[in-house]
């Protein structure tokens, strides 16, 4: 109990601490005496107000309710929404357990009185009490389990103290709270006239001066402890967004999880190249390295704000990178990186030619590959590699010596690359370096046909240099559908988000058109393979697909459905929570696609930023 009352502290006073819990007023003493308190004193409230359905400690109001319904069935986290209800509450709950010999004599008597009932209503032709026939099933079932061991009884207490800084506010919250938890089946009343053993019931004192119970099983116990709260916070990483549940901030970092990939699904418009620039934004403050592969130049003004490095790829000008390009190094921890490359070109190939090749075909490519690189001088000897990897025309003059048909038949469908109407991109040395923290690849110049190899060729750069260091880093594939349209593409993928964690890295594969991506062996097990998972708003057309792949409830259904943009649920590893992505004013600028937004910033001359203010301006505000 607090020590209440008025006590006037002069400026020579002392207070006797036998004094204090009464009260009284203390006389000044003398000047060389100085001020003592209590424990007590110095944590009791200022004054303490006591009425009918409320209490006042200092400037806070707090009403106490007494559960005195409970609903028939529940489930394991029927309290879910008591926990996360949008206030500050103070859940108490009491156990007493009672005798079992006790409770089976009075099931037996509560078992006869109810079948004495029903008979007599039987024997008068009446329609029997369905409330009277639900209690002796539930009575019967109960003593059987009680007297076989498998349950135990209880008096079971339940109370829960609200709290707000003025009456209007607490009887708001007051509706809200009854009306939340009519809805679960649980009936509360105020505790009138009790608030102030209602306060201190509700303390962590463990003493019930209410006992206001009800009688429940063990198996009904077990459902309400340990109470299910949706949060996913963790005290490092990044910020996602907020937690829809109960407004708590979702934190994570995905370098903590057992890998750090992930993926993306989202219908059109629906924030999902917003979250993923906001999310590489963010975790290049924390040191990350950050690629992108981009299909329709969404990154171009990130890029500039962050000084990074934006690749534009096309067929007449700008970066190339030669497929025939390899790990030079010998101290990476690969056994022979010039085998992995042919490996790999076989996939760039069979890309290219659209498909699966015959196994003769097969064999003579591999054949040429090794005839192309020995012309340059390298060999499986790793003190040759560090010679300058020959070019796609290399390869077609091989090609176009060998005396097998399907020799020339390779030729002549990789002719158009070299001096046909595709030329200008695969066939010309690499002239880009990936040393910047913040790099953008552009693939938007391309024509269709060309994107899947233009993005397999910068997917396989990337990973070679990858390979060559360890460091956290991520891996953006903006439109990954694309490479899930060939089996080759859709395995080298799967191939990365499979051995990423190995080299810090985390894959983030981003894809709207979800039938392409899910029907694919491949794109399955790279979802199996993401510790991170996104679901942004989805259409109707998909959702039972993507209802089957992730196992949603019908409400989690519902909700991606009608979910704003920049709304989703957000699955880390085991968990998983309903989330609305934010960002600040200066991130917003820099990552916002909306054109209405991007004209109104154009008039506004927000978009003409320089590098160094644009940089400066992210850093302060984030």
């Amino acid at each position: 109990m607090f020590g209440i009352g008025k006590i006037k502290k002069g400026k020579n006073a002392k207070i006797d601490p036998k004094v204090i819990e009464t009260g009284k007023e203390v006389k000044p003493q003398t000047r060389e005496k100085t001020l003592m308190y209590t424990l007590q004193d110095l944590i009791a409230p200022s004054y303490i107000e006591i009425d009918f359905r409320d209490i006042r400690i200092n400037n806070t109001y707090y009403r106490t309710f007494l559960v005195v319904g409970y609903p028939r069935t529940v489930d394991n986290t029927w309290l879910s929404p008591l926990i996360n209800f949008d206030a500050e509450l103070s859940i108490s709950m009491f156990y007493y357990p009672l005798d079992s010999d006790q409770i089976i004599e009075k099931l037996k008597r509560k078992i006869a009185e109810l079948e004495a009932s029903l008979a007599n209503e039987y024997q008068a032709g009446k329609v029997l009490d369905p409330k009277n026939k639900v209690a002796l099933e539930d009575a019967r079932r109960l003593m059987d389990d009680i007297a076989s061991g498998q349950e135990k009884f209880f008096n079971v207490g339940m109370y829960i103290r609200l709290s707000a800084k003025d009456k209007k506010m607490l009887e708001a919250e007051t509706k809200n709270l009854v009306s939340t938890l009519a809805a679960i089946g649980l009936e509360v009343v105020p505790a009138t006239l009790n608030q102030d053993y209602g306060w201190h019931t509700t303390l962590p004192k463990a003493q019930d001066y209410l006992y206001r119970v009800r009688n429940m099983d063990t198996s009904s116990i077990a459902r309400t402890f340990p109470f299910v709260s949706s949060e996913l916070t963790m005290d490092k990483g990044i910020l996602y967004g907020i937690n829809l549940h109960n407004n708590s901030l979702v934190i994570y970092d995905r370098f903590s999880a057992p890998n750090a990939n992930e993926v993306v699904f989202a219908t059109s418009g629906a924030g999902k190249s917003y979250y993923v620039k906001l999310q590489a934004l963010r975790y290049l403050l924390t040191g990350a390295q950050i690629f992108i592969i981009d299909p329709e130049s969404e990154y171009d003004k990130l890029a500039k704000a962050v000084d990074g490095n934006y690749i534009t790829f096309s067929q007449d000008s700008g970066a190339k990178i030669n497929p025939f390009e390899f790990i030079r190094s010998t101290d990476v921890e690969e056994t022979n990186v010039l085998r992995d490359k042919i490996l790999s070109l076989h996939t760039f190939f069979k890309i290219l030619f659209g498909g699966e090749i015959s196994n003769k075909a097969t064999a003579v490519l591999d054949r040429a590959l090794i005839l192309t690189y020995k012309e340059k001088g390298i060999t499986n000897d790793p003190a040759t590699w560090k010679n300058d990897p020959p070019l796609l025309e290399d390869l077609y003059k091989i090609l176009k010596g060998m005396i097998e048909p399907e020799a020339h038949d390779m030729a002549s469908r990789i002719e158009k690359y070299i001096i046909g109407s595709a030329s200008g991109v695969f066939n010309l040395p690499t002239n880009v370096n990936i040393n910047n923290d913040f790099t953008v690849f552009s693939i938007r110049d391309l024509r269709d046909e060309l994107r899947p190899m233009a993005m397999f060729i910068i997917l396989d750069f990337i990973w070679t240099k990858v390979r060559e260091k360890r460091r956290r880093r991520l891996l953006i594939v903006d439109e990954a559908w694309t490479m899930m349209q060939y089996e080759d593409s859709a395995k080298f993928i799967f191939g990365i988000a499979k051995r990423a964690r190995k080299y810090f890295l985390g894959l983030t594969t981003i894809s709207q058109d979800v039938d392409e991506f899910l029907t694919s062996k491949y794109g399955k097990a790279v979802v199996t393979n993401a510790s991170l998972k996104m679901l942004l708003k989805q259409n109707s057309a998909a959702i039972d697909l993507i209802t089957h792949t992730f196992n949603l409830s019908s409400g989690e259904r519902n909700f991606l459905l009608s979910a704003h943009r920049g709304e989703g649920i957000f699955f880390a590893d085991q968990n998983h929570v309903a989330i609305r992505v934010i960002s600040n004013k200066a991130e917003h600028r820099l990552i916002t696609s909306d054109p209405k937004e991007l004209e109104k910033m154009k008039k506004a001359n927000m978009n003409d930023i320089d590098l160094e203010e644009g940089s400066d301006l992210f850093m302060s505000d984030a």
